[in-house]
């Protein structure tokens, strides 16, 4: 049975992929990651302003921009973003399986000039981690659409890797601008998670809810990658609510080239890869299929009997069935 995947131009020996988390920042984890049969793992998300820090310190300094990466290896000794490129290469002589790099950004500035860092440091690929939250009063669509292309450009400008853009679903155009962006990068990842505020009433302070994603979570996925498949130049992967090896099969029915999952592990186990697994196969074999391609898309908008179902908004169906009482 054949389980391997094209996941941005490299060759997987699974579907599941352990996503960004800082399960995947200790050696202990990927190697276990590894064993439980993941195709690759993705590293906890530097964020641009750990970068941004730094360069910042070589303006001061009076440092040239396009000399700022020799100065990272000279001056910055414990900081983390030595450590992560460290982290890269320790990484790499650990495992077999790929190691990707994540980065959480928010704009086009001078980090982008660290892409070249990463790739030297032994980086299989880049996934951008890209969310502008749209409550700009004064930017419209197109303004933020275009910071999100720009990113793109200047890190591609600054490395030969292959790259993958995670976004979120706030966008009034999506599939279009899904469409555009896949012309750009080798893959688009459906979706990101991010901090989600709640309030403590008692304290009046502002705090986090629902850190890990649930299985129902699953559902805004499936059916953009459902839409989506077939109609991009990249490669689809799913992410949030992916917690089961049913979840797995759903998201690559609908046309996942790959599926990322967290949550799941947090919850169950790194071991709980190997469930995961086995439950695909179980099902791959009671369906007769002998590789992914057998049934990837074969649930997906185009290929579907009713095309217009996956785009449905309202619950007319389900509420159709039920009886009022107006007594």
């Amino acid at each position: 049975m054949n389980l391997s995947v094209n996941y941005l131009g490299l060759k997987l020996k699974s579907p599941i992929i352990a996503g960004s988390s800082s399960l995947t920042m200790n050696l202990n984890n990927i190697k276990k990651i590894e064993k439980a049969g993941a195709g690759a793992i993705i590293l906890r998300s530097l964020f641009e302003e750990e970068i941004t820090l730094e360069y910042n310190h070589l303006v001061k300094a009076g440092v040239e921009s396009e000399a700022h990466l020799d100065y990272y290896d000279v001056k910055i000794k414990n900081d983390n973003i030595k450590k992560y490129l460290e982290y890269i290469q320790d990484a790499k002589a650990a495992i077999d399986i790929p190691v990707i790099a994540s980065i959480n950004c928010t704009s086009s500035h001078e980090w982008t000039y660290f892409a070249k860092k990463l790739e030297e440091a032994g980086a299989d690929a880049i996934e951008l981690n890209m969310f502008i939250m749209p409550s700009d009063f004064d930017k419209t669509c197109t303004e933020v659409q275009n910071i999100y292309m720009d990113i793109i450009d200047k890190v591609k400008t600054n490395t030969k890797l292959p790259i993958s853009v995670k976004l979120s679903y706030y966008f009034a155009d999506l599939a279009r601008f899904v469409k555009e962006i896949s012309s750009k990068v080798d893959g688009v990842v459906l979706f990101n998670r991010f901090f989600h505020p709640d309030f403590d009433i008692e304290n009046f302070k502002i705090t986090s809810t629902n850190v890990l994603s649930r299985t129902t979570d699953i559902a805004i996925s499936l059916r953009w990658i459902s839409i989506l498949s077939g109609k991009v130049n990249s490669s689809l992967i799913a992410s949030t609510g992916v917690h089961d090896g049913q979840s797995v099969i759903k998201e690559i029915l609908a046309g996942a080239d790959a599926t990322q999952v967290v949550s799941a592990l947090y919850k169950h186990g790194i071991e709980y890869i190997e469930d995961m697994t086995t439950e695909l196969k179980d099902w791959m074999q009671r369906h007769d299929f002998d590789s992914l391609d057998d049934f990837r898309g074969k649930m997906s908008q185009k290929n579907i009997e009713n095309p217009a179902v996956v785009e449905r908004v309202q619950f007319m169906n389900y509420f159709e069935s039920k009886k009022y009482d107006f007594e």
